[in-house]
């Protein structure tokens, strides 16, 4: 027992060791362990939820819905413009964009907002919440726990290691669509009468869909060729794209495929 803790002690220390300078005294950044931790609270919410709300009538969030939707838009707003506007000034390459590990001020404004994309992961943590507070568990399922619970760990590592280069792209594009999806949220949180203006709805799909097919064509691309970005980083987006795309496809399919052949 007392040497598999100390490989555990061991395995942590290199793991804080060998990041990056810059954002360790960041919120959350420096040890993975803050972040298992939400992890686990998430799933206790997860499973303890449903069984405490069981007996309960649903809660009315619409209007906290409606201001932590916008709130996100927002937020997701301002991440794509700084996104956007820090790799034009940096003159990012599309197809291979090193890090920069410097602290000169476009450098770091990149990492910067790394950081805000990573912790806006935590806060859509929330989402399940919401969904559990309003009993509507057919929500909360294992697409939306597996994907909420492992992006954190997944931009964790992000801004950890790898504050901007390649890490770019993904969050612009995912900022992108964010801002779409969170303002489809919000306007559904208004009320029923609503509905008839959210019609496209499954086209949000299909775009959460378009982005991880480019996020695997743009990792894919990084693999086989020679860029000075680490291959260990794009080998985990990649195959991180491959499940979000089966099951987003599934989705799809469940959703706006399968009951039209059923009516």
């Amino acid at each position: 027992m007392a040497a598999v803790w100390n490989n555990v002690v061991s395995l942590h220390q290199t793991i804080v060791e060998n990041g990056d300078k810059r954002t360790d005294p960041w919120l959350l950044v420096y040890s993975p362990v803050q972040v298992f931790l939400i992890f686990l609270v998430y799933l206790g919410v997860v499973w303890a939820g449903p069984r405490l709300m069981k007996s309960r009538e649903p809660v009315d969030l619409r209007v906290v819905l409606m201001v932590y939707n916008f709130a996100m838009v927002g937020l997701s707003a301002y991440m794509f413009y700084e996104f956007l506007v820090t790799s034009w000034l940096s003159d990012y390459s599309l197809l291979c964009q090193p890090v920069d590990y410097s602290t000169r001020p476009l450098p770091m404004r990149m990492a910067r907002v790394c950081w805000w994309f990573f912790f806006s992961k935590v806060i859509e943590l929330s989402d399940t919440l919401f969904f559990i507070l309003r009993k509507k568990n057919n929500q909360v399922t294992f697409l939306h726990v597996y994907h909420h619970g492992t992006m954190i760990f997944n931009w964790w590592a992000g801004v950890k290691y790898v504050a901007g280069g390649q890490s770019f792209f993904i969050g612009l594009v995912n900022t992108f669509v964010h801002i779409i999806m969170y303002s489809y949220y919000g306007l559904a949180a208004i009320g029923p009468h609503m509905q008839k203006y959210l019609w496209w709805k499954r086209y949000l799909t299909s775009l959460q869909l378009l982005q991880f097919l480019l996020f695997l064509l743009h990792t894919g691309y990084n693999l086989f060729t020679h860029c000075d970005f680490p291959d260990s980083m794009n080998a985990v987006v990649f195959g991180y794209c491959v499940t979000l795309i089966i099951l987003f496809s599934n989705f799809y399919y469940q959703s706006y495929v399968s009951g039209k052949k059923k009516e």
